[in-house]
C-alpha cells in the first residue's frame, strides 16, 4: 500500500514503541544496578535499600530482555528491521549486564556461609589495633569458633601459611610492599604483626586483614587472617585475598 510519503510500514508504530519500552526499562536497571554500590558507599543509604535496588535492577533486567525479545519476534516478522536490532541489543546486554551477578550467586553457593578466614584456625592472628574498628561493625572481633574452623578447612584446604627464607625485618618490609601494592589502608604494626583493611571499589566494604610473622628453624612462616565487617558471607573473596596475597609476598 503506497501512501503521499512512501511504502507505508508494516505493523504502524507498535515495533518502535515496544523497542523503546525495552530499552526505557534497560536504562532504568542499569542505573538501580550501578548506583547501589557507591549509593550505600557514599552512605546516602542504607546496605538493605542498596540490595533492593540491586534486586529490583535485575528484575527490572529482567523484563527488559524479555521485552526485547517480543521486539526483536514481533519486528522480524514485520520485517522492520531497527526495532528488531533494537531488541536484540537490548537482550544482549541483558545478559551481559547479569553475567557477573549470576556468577557471584552461583560462587556464594558453591561456598559456606562464614567470613573470617585465616591459615592458623587453631590459634588465629588476633586482631588489636583494628579490634574498636570491628567493634563498632555488626561482625565480631574474635574469631568465630570450630564452626567455621571446620567449613574453611572443608571449603579451603590449600590455605596454608607460607615461610619465607629471609630475616623477620625483611619478611615484615616484604609484607609492608605488598600492601602498599594492593592500595589497603594500613591501621599499623607491632615487631611481628602487620593490620590493614581493604576496601572494595564497589560498595566500599571493608574487610580487616592481620599478619603474624613467627621465627623458626626454616624461616619466617607467616599466617593471615582476612575478615569482614559486614555480612555473614563472604562469596569467598576472604580465602582468595589470603591466597593470592601469600603467593605475592612468596614471589616477592
Amino acid at each position: 500500500m503506497r501512501t503521499g510519503k512512501g511504502t507505508h510500514r508494516r505493523g504502524g508504530k507498535w515495533p518502535v514503541v515496544v523497542a523503546w519500552v525495552a530499552v526505557f526499562l534497560l536504562v532504568i536497571a542499569s542505573l538501580l544496578m550501578a548506583t547501589a554500590g557507591p549509593a550505600y558507599k557514599a552512605d546516602w543509604v542504607s546496605l538493605g535499600t542498596a540490595f533492593t535496588w540491586l534486586r529490583q535492577g535485575a528484575q527490572l533486567a529482567v523484563t527488559a530482555a524479555v521485552v526485547g525479545l517480543i521486539t526483536l519476534v514481533l519486528a522480524g516478522i514485520l520485517r522492520r528491521w531497527r526495532p528488531a536490532l533494537a531488541g536484540a541489543l537490548v537482550s544482549l546486554a541483558v545478559v551481559a549486564m547479569l553475567a557477573v551477578p549470576v556468577q557471584m550467586q552461583q560462587r556464594a553457593q558453591s561456598v559456606p556461609p562464614i567470613h573470617d578466614i585465616t591459615t592458623d584456625t587453631q590459634a588465629p592472628p588476633a586482631f588489636n589495633m583494628l579490634a574498636q574498628a570491628r567493634k563498632e561493625a555488626p561482625n565480631a572481633v574474635e574469631y568465630p569458633g570450630a564452626e567455621t574452623a571446620r567449613q574453611q578447612r572443608a571449603a579451603y584446604p590449600e590455605l596454608k601459611p607460607v615461610t619465607l627464607d629471609m630475616p623477620l625485618p625483611d619478611a615484615m618490609d616484604a609484607a609492608l610492599a605488598t600492601i602498599r601494592d594492593r592500595g589497603w589502608t594500613l591501621a599499623g604494626t607491632t615487631d611481628n604483626t602487620i593490620e590493614a583493611t581493604a576496601t572494595t571499589r564497589w560498595f566500599g566494604f571493608k574487610d580487616d586483614v592481620v599478619l603474624r610473622m613467627t621465627e623458626t628453624q626454616d624461616g619466617v612462616q607467616v599466617d593471615m587472617r582476612s575478615a569482614s565487617r559486614v555480612g555473614k558471607s563472604d562469596i569467598g573473596t576472604n580465602a582468595e585475598r589470603i591466597q593470592l596475597f601469600l603467593e605475592d609476598l612468596k614471589r616477592r
